[in-house]
């Protein structure tokens, strides 16, 4: 009885260990899913009552070309940094924009967004747009992209490529991630949310990186495709998405002389004989200078001999004929008498000649004697 209620609650045990097991996966995988329509709270005066401590500013320079379109876009912009309590300054003669706090902002973030507005302003991002990332829900990301590429000419066609023909490209990859990208000199701007923000600067890197934008789009087609299915959204997507490989990368050239190394020895190499120690080394050394000359001249005639047989060969050559190639003999058959039948060829051409369309046929004349006697001959002489 003991054994079968200790058994008992060793089962009790287990089973409450897994029930918790499974109450903590549930409540994980109920964190990893953000609900429907789910919205962040609004940052509001009641949450910061009392203000800021300090005053915090930033400031950032603009080109010349942007002169003209901040001014007339200024108050505007004043009045969107009066909602979050943020003063705003444009200074014409240094080129630069400003912000800073003021004793009525409660929001200590809301200087950051300001910062990014003008940031953005400086990048040629138009007004409608830089306004949005005052929202809660927005960031902005400028990509530097003018180091990455050495080649000039080759960085303006990986731009290029980027944007697409008319925009294409550029307008797909907004639709995809739901962020407004502006291509500006050597930075790239985009304004959105987080996620589509990281989707965006992957690709801006990946094209940098000479891998075209269409492979990043075709397989953020496919993943917006599988996150509407709430049955894969715990599963792993890496089955469905494509695998692209490079094809076209082209194989370093090998030498056609390759050079093989000889294995390090510490020491030197020895010391190659001199003109003395050969002549030693053979006797000619001990001879006398007569006997020295005259085996000189020897190998000089020699080789004259040699190179002169080889220039008479060669200028030979020319006077040599070519092999000519022998002719096929057309072989023709005499034909066998045997096997002709010159009085069925006679009756074929009398009957040709008496048939005639729509006359009836006419009983010719029988030939004379002498008449046979000439075609007879005549045969016989041509066989």
């Amino acid at each position: 009885m003991a054994s079968s209620a200790m058994g008992d609650g060793v089962s009790e045990a287990q089973t409450g260990k897994k029930s918790k097991k499974t109450k903590n996966q549930v409540d994980e995988s109920e964190l990893l899913t953000v609900p429907e329509g789910w919205k962040e709270q609004q940052f509001t005066r009641e949450d910061n009552p009392r203000g800021l401590l300090e005053e915090s500013s930033f400031a950032t320079l603009f080109p010349k070309y942007r002169e003209a379109y901040l001014k007339e876009c200024w108050p505007l912009v004043e009045k969107a940094l009066g909602e979050a309590h943020i003063k705003g300054s444009l200074d014409l003669i240094e080129g630069s924009m400003s912000v800073c706090t003021t004793k009525k902002t409660f929001d200590p973030y809301a200087i950051v967004r300001a910062r990014d507005l003008i940031k953005l302003l400086a990048r040629s991002v138009p007004f409608e747009q830089a306004v949005r990332i005052l929202q809660d829900d927005m960031a902005c990301d400028i990509i530097k992209i003018g180091t990455m590429v050495r080649n000039r000419e080759r960085f303006v066609k990986r731009r290029q490529r980027l944007i697409g023909p008319k925009g294409s490209t550029l307008k797909a990859l907004e639709l995809l991630t739901s962020c407004y990208v502006m291509v500006q000199g050597n930075t790239v701007s985009a304004l959105g949310p987080y996620n589509g923000l990281k989707e965006v600067r992957k690709v801006v890197m990946d094209t940098m990186k000479n891998i075209h934008p269409i492979y990043n789009i075709k397989t953020l087609m496919i993943k917006r495709e599988l996150s509407k299915d709430p049955d894969l959204r715990v599963q792993s997507w890496e089955r469905f998405l494509p695998k692209f490989r490079h094809k076209n990368l082209a194989k370093r050239k090998e030498p056609k002389k390759k050079s093989v190394k000889k294995e390090y020895t510490p020491f030197p190499p020895a010391q190659p004989d001199s003109k003395v120690d050969k002549e030693l080394a053979t006797g000619e050394f001990f001879l006398r200078e007569s006997v020295k000359k005259r085996k000189k001249m020897e190998e000089i005639k020699v080789k004259q001999a040699e190179a002169l047989t080889k220039k008479q060969e060669e200028r030979n050559k020319a006077f040599i004929p070519p092999k000519e190639k022998p002719l096929m003999k057309k072989t023709s058959k005499a034909p066998v008498e045997g096997k002709l039948d010159i009085e069925a060829i006679k009756d074929k051409v009398k009957k040709a000649k008496t048939k005639k369309l729509g006359a009836p046929p006419v009983n010719p004349a029988p030939p004379s004697s002498s008449s046979d006697k000439k075609k007879k001959s005549k045969t016989k002489t041509r066989s």
